[in-house]
């Protein structure tokens, strides 16, 4: 795992074929790697699950702030 006290680093995910890209801390990307392992699933697939769910949110987070919450309430 990358030391946790990183700066965010931009990572290009596809939701529903549309890149785009996220600004995550690397400790926050490597939860998301193993959580999409552990679940079977390509890391697309679960931004594109996480990004859905936000978007359904009273108050919808921007998507990193989503993973973020996600991870921490969700993941590991």
């Amino acid at each position: 795992m990358t030391a946790p006290y990183h700066p965010p680093r931009k990572y290009s995910v596809r939701i529903e074929g549309h890149r785009t890209s996220i600004s995550l801390e690397p400790v926050f990307w490597d939860m998301l790697i193993a959580t999409a392992q552990r679940e079977d699933v390509p890391v697309n697939a679960l931004v594109a699950r996480i990004d859905a769910e936000r978007i359904r949110a009273e108050t919808p987070p921007g998507l990193a702030s989503a993973i973020r919450v996600w991870l921490v309430t969700h993941g590991t």
